[in-house]
């Protein structure tokens, strides 16, 4: 089996031009991703938070493998834990040209996919 080398991986990458492909994501995937675009820079902790449980690092690495998230700058706190953000990679998959583009939190409780406090 032949494998590429990581530091390789960007440039086979835009030579290949695998943008169109369809991602691969579940419900939770996609939820997370929310959750990171509407609280960015987030710690998994600030995940776990939101979601009542453990996010694994394999799922975020995977996201990360996707270029959806990037590491975001180190939490002020103790640990200094990476926090992740969104990525241009993450605004185009989802049609958007910026994060004003998602909706706001009224729009997200209107269409009833958002818990009320």
């Amino acid at each position: 089996m032949f494998r590429t080398r990581p530091v390789y991986a960007p440039a086979i990458r835009a030579a290949a031009d695998v943008g169109d492909q369809l991602l691969d994501l579940n419900e939770f995937d996609v939820a997370i991703l929310a959750a990171i675009a509407y609280h960015q820079p987030i710690t998994r902790d600030g995940l776990k938070d939101i979601f009542g449980k453990e996010i694994s690092r394999d799922l975020i690495g995977r996201l990360h493998a996707q270029g959806l998230i990037g590491t975001g700058p180190r939490a002020p706190r103790r640990g200094a834990p990476y926090t992740f953000v969104t990525t241009d990679a993450f605004l185009s998959a989802f049609g958007m040209e910026s994060l004003r583009d998602l909706p706001d939190a009224e729009q997200l409780n209107d269409a009833g996919l958002a818990a009320r406090p």
